[in-house]
């Protein structure tokens, strides 16, 4: 089932029940204002015969009966009986269409002094007269043909109106619900001219006042960052390629070289020599293009723990020094941690040590004394640590890029690298919930920070 239809089904069910629901109650109540009008024109026509009856002598049992077929609020069918405290008949309305009554209700009209019922078709009141030492039931009989009339007339109108009203809803409905879901519409016929060519295309935002059009913002941000990661495979592939080919394009060079004609051993050495740079190069290049995609692809899953932030500036400080012994490390806390708990993150500890492994060897890398100067402190519910080098610096435009996989500053060209490992730092705070930013000035060294939330 269509939005559309099931819009206007359930607008159709809801404004059906409310008129079944209305015209219920409305009925009803007539009914119950009918009945209990009724009642009590028989109780008045009861009460006045009786009293005619009983205090005023000059009127008989004839005279009473002729009194009481000619007056004008004569009811259909109108039947009086007067009984005394034996059950003797003292007076009757009528002698050929005698009221038919059980024993029982004239010792329930005795015991309550007032009895509504039914007989028959006709509704039926009993009250107990109390004058001069007597005891008379009085029983009224009646047909209410002008209200039954009215309730009937009432019952089709409803009936009708109910089928009007719900025709018209569904009619309605199904319009209204059309001119609402026509926005979206408009926006699944533009998604659908949407493909891998044209995601720089973006939906019709509108306004942006309403539900549908904060829809089309949420899409045209999705399509964003759609387009900015094709952008960056593309990038990817367009770097990946060109480092893997610098390093084969030299090593067909080499080998082209030691084949066109004998050479010295010597001349042989270097050309061995060559290829081997080559080839270590290559080999590092394929590596750093493996950790790149194993990052990515796995960063998900990895398990979070509670770890210290200084524990991991330790253990990544001490790996630095293994393999670079010329590199200097020089550390201090921004405030002396109060509690053992002040340092502690929730992060995975080798991936943390990658990060901060990474900024401290570009550091030392970038760096003419090659020293890294590391700072780590707390702020509220958080813990940072920065890494400041005095080395070539970055510009305000270089500073945008210094994140995207292989970029490379015009002044960094010349140092050994792939420009992968910022990319992989990024996307390890990613997964962290964390940030790594960095400040920078050419030719004033840089300072890169990371912050982590508090365990």
């Amino acid at each position: 089932m269509t939005i559309h239809n099931r819009i206007s089904g359930q607008f159709t069910i809801i404004v059906a029940s409310i008129l079944i629901g209305f015209s219920l109650l409305i009925y009803f109540v007539s009914a119950t204002y009918r009945r209990e009008e009724f009642y009590e024109r028989l109780k008045s026509k009861a009460r006045t015969t009786v009293r005619f009856l009983v205090e005023v002598k000059e009127v008989d049992h004839d005279l009473l009966r002729i009194i009481d077929r000619n007056t004008l609020t004569a009811m259909i069918d109108e039947k009086v009986l007067v009984l005394d405290e034996r059950n003797q008949l003292v007076y009757s309305s009528v002698d050929d269409h005698p009221v038919r009554y059980q024993p029982d209700l004239l010792d329930a009209v005795r015991r309550n002094k007032e009895v509504e019922t039914t007989n028959g078709d006709n509704e039926l009141v009993g009250i107990l007269y109390e004058a001069n030492g007597q005891r008379l039931v009085v029983l009224a009989s009646a047909y209410d043909q002008f209200g039954q009339s009215k309730l009937a007339n009432l019952y089709l109108t409803l009936v009708w109106g109910l089928f009007g009203g719900i025709g018209l809803t569904v009619v309605l409905g199904f319009f209204f619900a059309g001119q609402s879901l026509q926005p979206i519409g408009h926006i699944n016929r533009q998604v659908q001219t949407i493909t891998a060519r044209n995601l720089r295309q973006r939906l019709d935002e509108g306004k942006r006042q309403d539900e549908i059009d904060q829809l089309a913002v949420n899409f045209n941000a999705v399509l964003q960052r759609l387009e900015q990661a094709f952008e960056q495979q593309r990038s990817f592939v367009s770097h990946a390629s060109h480092e893997l080919r610098t390093p084969l394009a030299a090593l067909k060079s080499e080998i082209q070289l030691g084949l066109r004609r004998p050479l010295s051993t010597d001349r042989y050495t270097e050309i061995l020599q060559n290829l081997l740079f080559d080839t270590d190069r290559l080999i590092a290049l394929s590596n750093s293009l493996l950790l790149l995609a194993r990052t990515l692809e796995n960063l998900e899953a990895v398990t979070m723990t509670s770890v210290r932030l200084d524990d991991v500036l330790f253990a990544a400080q001490e790996e630095l020094l293994t393999s670079n012994p010329d590199y200097i490390v020089q550390f201090q806390y921004d405030k002396p941690p109060e509690t053992e708990t002040d340092m502690r993150v929730l992060g995975n500890e080798s991936l943390l040590i990658r990060v901060v492994l990474n900024l401290l060897e570009n550091a030392c890398k970038y760096a003419d004394d090659r020293r890294a100067q590391v700072r780590i402190g707390t702020k509220p519910q958080h813990v940072w640590l920065s890494v400041t080098d005095t080395g070539i610096g970055l510009s305000a435009d270089e500073q945008t890029h210094i994140f995207e996989p292989f970029y490379r500053a015009p002044a960094a060209v010349t140092y050994e690298g792939f420009g992968i490992g910022l990319a992989v730092c990024q996307r390890i705070m990613e997964v962290h919930n964390s940030s790594i930013r960095v400040e920078s000035e050419p030719g004033q060294g840089s300072t890169f920070t990371i912050t982590l939330p508090q365990f």
